[in-house]
């Protein structure tokens, strides 16, 4: 079996082709069912089967894993995605496609809760900001990888499932060579209860966490989603929008690792306020200066480095809060509001343009990150 800084890297590769799948499929799918004539409001509903699959696994992860430990459930989620990536040449339907898309939301969740839940439970404090931001910024690195696969749709339309499914195959099977860990146990009655129990306690103790998760679920949707839609509307070209997005992803590769260190050493609310204002600034800005390419590429940039961090801290934060028996039903309420950002970030973005067709979509986005600055300001902590 191997050590456990090899089982560190086991478990962040594992989270860097996640991303990776995820970053591919969304541009990918969207791409083949426009091409296939399938409307707008269609692809972009198709495109939440795998949050959907994230919500309707969530709830019923924390028991099977108490019992079972990481790894089983590490594999299973594994498992699910491969295949199902495996399935997408196979036939080509609408509702099929969909079918898969819910499996890998599943599967994507098992592997994250199980990763990230035997990351923060296994971190001391003093290095769990550094290492849950090696979380985040390998799962934003696959992610920003992943639309690259688009590319081989020129060559062969089946060629990107079949390369990913491999990849993901790959990296799953050191997962046998990792040893089986199970969840830290209190003897503490106040949290030996059901689940759904712990998960009611884990919302008093440690609501103001789950909010950075959200915030970037709404943030990810919104920008993938809505913005090339707005950018359009105001006179952008297709091709400088697909170049100005990722910006925001390259931004948060950079300070993903610094801003974990800094709130290791100087606490995460902290920290979160003050990318959260940094984020308030840049979107107020782009809202300025939104016909100017060369501003979005700066600002979409630098709101990567402020606020592309805000899961990895988030997950930090919740960790800080939360006695240990509570970390399994914390990882699954992350998990749970960043989906439900994801969902409502095009949802509310897109009532969002045609309503106020005189105000810039970016003052939304300004809005949403006020909204949970004021929050966690507010909030005082009592840290475990």
């Amino acid at each position: 079996m191997v050590s456990v800084k090899m089982r560190f890297r086991i478990l962040i590769a594992l989270v860097t082709i996640s991303g990776f799948s995820q970053g591919m499929l969304l541009p990918l799918l969207a791409i083949i069912l426009e091409q296939n004539g399938v409307s707008s409001s269609i692809n972009g509903l198709h495109a939440t089967g795998l949050y959907i699959g994230v919500l309707i696994a969530s709830p019923f992860m924390e028991k099977p894993m108490r019992k079972l430990g990481f790894k089983p459930m590490i594999i299973i989620g594994g498992m699910l995605v491969f295949i199902s990536l495996a399935f997408f040449p196979l036939w080509e339907s609408l509702w099929f496609w969909f079918v898969l898309r819910v499996t890998i939301g599943m599967g994507d969740q098992m592997l994250h809760f199980g990763t990230q839940t035997w990351i923060t439970t296994t971190s001391p404090k003093e290095t769990r900001g550094k290492n849950i931001a090696y979380y985040g910024l390998f799962f934003s690195l696959g992610f920003a990888l992943g639309p690259l696969m688009t590319r081989l749709l020129s060559v062969n339309e089946v060629l990107p499932f079949i390369l990913s499914a491999a990849c993901c195959m790959l990296v799953w099977l050191a997962m046998f060579f990792v040893r089986n860990s199970w969840p830290e146990e209190e003897m503490n009655t106040d949290y030996a209860t059901s689940s759904i129990k712990r998960f009611v306690q884990t919302a008093k103790i440690a609501w103001v966490a789950l909010l950075p998760g959200f915030g970037y679920g709404f943030l990810e949707g919104s920008l993938h989603s809505i913005f090339p839609i707005y950018g359009l509307r105001i006179g952008h070209d297709v091709g400088i929008l697909a170049l100005i997005i990722p910006c925001f992803a390259a931004g948060s590769l950079i300070t993903q690792l610094p801003l974990g260190i800094l709130s290791d050493r100087f606490g995460r609310k902290k920290v979160l306020l003050a990318i959260l204002i940094g984020g308030i600034g840049c979107f107020i800005l782009a809202a300025s200066f939104e016909t100017s390419v060369v501003a979005l590429f700066i600002l979409f940039a630098l709101a990567g480095m402020f606020v592309g961090s805000l899961y990895s801290l988030g997950i930090s934060y919740m960790t800080d809060l939360l006695p240990s028996a509570l970390l399994p039903a914390g990882n699954i309420m992350v998990g749970m509001t960043f989906s439900i950002g994801s969902i409502s970030g095009p949802f509310l973005g897109g009532m969002y343009i045609q309503a106020f067709t005189g105000l810039s979509f970016f003052y939304l986005i300004a809005a949403i990150l006020v909204l949970i600055f004021i929050l966690v300001y507010l909030k005082q902590d009592t840290l475990v």
